[in-house]
């Protein structure tokens, strides 16, 4: 953020070949926006066996007091790797459409 207006960057602000110049920063940026599918998860079906939450490449998957408890929506990409690793027998996280 543009620390005289608390805006986003201009351009001419971000840094050369996209260099991460702050750790963490990722958080910051909302890119959720931009998927196609949208990742479904059923609370019902999750036998938190964590291997969404492993990996996932986003951080998108919420965890509380070692259980996943949701999907971060505004980070996720929708790139269905959560889904495919979901146990086939288990099937918690299914792929669906960005309506």
């Amino acid at each position: 953020m543009n620390k005289k207006s608390k805006t986003l960057p201009t351009w001419k602000e971000l840094p050369k070949r996209g260099l991460i110049t702050k750790p963490g920063s990722a958080e910051d940026f909302e890119t959720g926006d931009w998927r196609s599918m949208c990742p479904h998860w059923d609370e019902k079906k999750c036998i938190q066996c964590m291997s969404c939450w492993i990996y996932c490449p986003d951080n998108s998957i919420m965890v509380k007091d070692g259980k996943v408890t949701g999907i971060d929506l505004a980070h996720c990409k929708g790139c269905g790797i959560c889904s495919k690793v979901c146990p086939p027998k288990v099937k918690a996280i299914t792929m669906e459409l960005e309506k």
